[in-house]
């Protein structure tokens, strides 16, 4: 069953500019699936736009179904439901994602109490099982603000947040690229866990090429807003067709060869 289907996605600035253009793909349940590009290719943009939190006066073209719902053009109202609900997004800075001023067990709370109505000691239960999940300790954690934990912490409770609504569909927009590369890896295994043991889709979204392929079977490569090349991450790696995609897989191998010499 197709959950999301992009199918000529445009986005425009409010003078005219193209951050996306004619981007079309589709996503089934459970199915992973992968957006490279560097900054400014119009990834990150794509992501806002399947969610409908397109911001700034930009203007969506074209078609994003989620879970049958028509995206673009839709009001607050009917987009409210799906988000948390059919899909969930983990940003890349889970300092600026999380409310400052709220304590992590109240965020984690909300989403629990809107999608699945749970309410006192059943909320608190689920809050508990949402922060184990991701190996935090409730006690600790659910009374924290987010600046008193660690950043593999707070990555770790925005996680928690995007699944506790049960998604069908995880959008994951550079979830590891603020922290350091022990924190990244272990970050990446959770949600890796996470998704095979829920049978979620993914929309992975990220500038590097080895943590994709750690991620996706599947990948876009994006450049300027516009799909120059997809397929297979084998693929892609190892026969690259555009220039862009073959610039890409050269540096990403000329920064191993860097780091391994040190």
């Amino acid at each position: 069953m197709t959950l999301l289907s992009v199918q000529n996605l445009g986005v425009q600035t409010p003078a005219g500019r193209a951050l996306v253009a004619d981007l079309s793909f589709d996503l089934a349940a459970g199915q992973r699936l992968g957006l490279i590009g560097e900054s400014g290719s119009g990834k990150s943009v794509t992501s806002l736009a399947v969610t409908g939190l397109l911001g700034s006066g930009l203007v969506a073209s074209g078609s994003v179904l989620l879970d049958g719902v028509q995206v673009v053009g839709a009001s607050e109202r009917r987009l409210v439901p799906l988000r948390g609900r059919v899909a969930s997004v983990v940003f890349q800075e889970p300092l600026t994602a999380l409310d400052p001023l709220m304590r992590i067990g109240r965020q984690l709370a909300e989403p629990i109490t809107r999608h699945r109505g749970l309410r006192g000691s059943a909320l608190h239960a689920a809050v508990a099982d949402a922060l184990d999940e991701v190996s935090l300790d409730e006690a600790r954690i659910s009374r924290a603000y987010p600046h008193e934990i660690s950043g593999g912490q707070r990555q770790r409770a925005a996680i928690a947040i995007a699944l506790a609504s049960r998604p069908q569909l995880l959008i994951a927009d550079e979830p590891t690229t603020a922290l350091d590369v022990t924190v990244q890896a272990q970050v990446l295994r959770l949600l890796d866990d996470l998704i095979d043991a829920r049978g979620m889709a993914l929309l992975f979204i990220s500038h590097d090429l080895a943590v994709v392929s750690a991620m996706t079977p599947d990948v876009i490569v994006m450049s300027s807003g516009v799909a120059v090349e997809r397929g297979s991450i084998e693929r892609v790696l190892s026969k690259p067709q555009h220039p862009y995609t073959a610039e890409l897989v050269r540096s990403a191998r000329a920064l191993d060869d860097m780091l391994g010499q040190r």
